[in-house]
């Protein structure tokens, strides 16, 4: 495995489109582009949005026109979905979304694959209009899109025009053990969503590694965890940011979506007791803190999951304020150094 430690692990960015509080999708469309091209100039890796439906909070649903407004203001870094929803929608659809886009953007694009909607049934059922197809589909839609995307296809009837031979790199997402296997059988790179789903990350890890055999894509396993992080100058400063992400949570716990809040001095009284247990179990991969916390607690991270990338999530109201966390993070790749309790952890 390549990563052992935060400095010498590439990172990326997975931007959920939150809709903030007192702002317009609009906002939240320049606020992406914004802070894609600092990532860019800050050397992060990628740049992924994901599909989300029917939700107040979330603004990305036309994942691939966002992702091709993102890779026209931006020159270097690579742009994907994290995911496209594969249920919602006709692979060969997905194929000529993505074939366009790659045509436009050659060698800066990623395809990666989720076998949930990303909403609610009712939602789902309008967004595909199909009550047979489901996620038991997954596999077969995966390697169906896999064929559109083959220069072999050309020779076929139904053809992906563009899309058809060109290198778009194929991820498969998951939260559980499902998706970690299939990717390991299909020999594709694995990003787990630990960002809100924390329970199997080193089941899946395992599983993803146990099973992969080398592909034309991928010769030797690349696993991405996603984590939540909220850096900020101090610890104090963090928590307070943070207080936005845990109102964020706290939605989903209750089954509610709202615009991103703005932070407050403290969550007493906003939260029961139950719920912000359930929050924390459901966030447990979060890292709240000023530089040094947030370097000590990520490189201990990286260094017990041994995965290959780190990408990031940060639901922070305050737009300069986000910007400074991923910033944190880029300096910190600079001053990180594995300690011996983590090498002999490693070992």
């Amino acid at each position: 495995m390549s990563g052992s430690s935060l400095a010498t692990l590439p990172l990326s960015v997975l931007d959920l489109a939150a809709i903030l509080a007192g702002h317009t999708p609009a906002d939240t469309f320049r606020n992406t582009v914004d802070l894609a091209q600092h990532a860019e100039q800050w050397g992060y890796q990628r740049y992924w949005l994901a599909e989300h439906h029917n939700m107040a909070s979330i603004a990305s649903s036309a994942t691939s026109i966002l992702i091709g407004h993102v890779a026209g203001h931006t020159s270097t870094i690579r742009v994907g979905s994290g995911g496209i929803m594969l249920p919602n929608h006709a692979p060969l659809v997905v194929a000529e979304q993505f074939g366009t886009l790659a045509t436009l953007y050659p060698g800066r694009i990623d395809l990666g694959l989720g076998r949930a909607p990303g909403t609610d049934q009712l939602t789902a059922l309008a967004l595909r209009r199909d009550a047979r197809s489901a996620a038991n589909d997954f596999p077969e839609n995966v390697q169906e899109l896999q064929t559109y995307l083959s220069a072999e296809n050309r020779t076929a009837r139904v053809r992906a025009v563009p899309g058809e031979g060109l290198d778009i790199p194929m991820w498969l997402l998951g939260s559980s053990t499902y998706s970690a296997q299939l990717a390991g059988m299909l020999g594709l790179p694995f990003a787990f969503a630990s960002h809100f789903a924390p329970t199997y990350l080193y089941e899946a890890l395992g599983l993803y590694r146990q099973n992969f055999r080398p592909s034309a894509q991928q010769a030797t396993p690349h696993a991405v965890a996603c984590v939540n992080v909220i850096a900020a100058d101090t610890d104090e400063e963090a928590e307070r940011l943070a207080t936005s992400f845990y109102m964020f949570a706290l939605g989903i716990i209750r089954g509610t979506t709202h615009p991103l809040q703005a932070p407050i001095a403290t969550m007493e009284g906003y939260w029961t007791e139950y719920e912000e247990a359930a929050v924390r179990q459901m966030m447990t991969y979060v890292f709240i803190g000023g530089p040094e916390t947030i370097a000590r607690k990520l490189d201990a991270f990286v260094a017990q999951t041994k995965i290959d990338e780190l990408m990031v999530v940060a639901h922070i109201y305050d737009h300069a304020a986000r910007l400074r966390s991923y910033e944190i993070l880029a300096e910190l790749k600079g001053k990180i150094q594995t300690t011996p309790e983590l090498a002999r952890a490693e070992a």
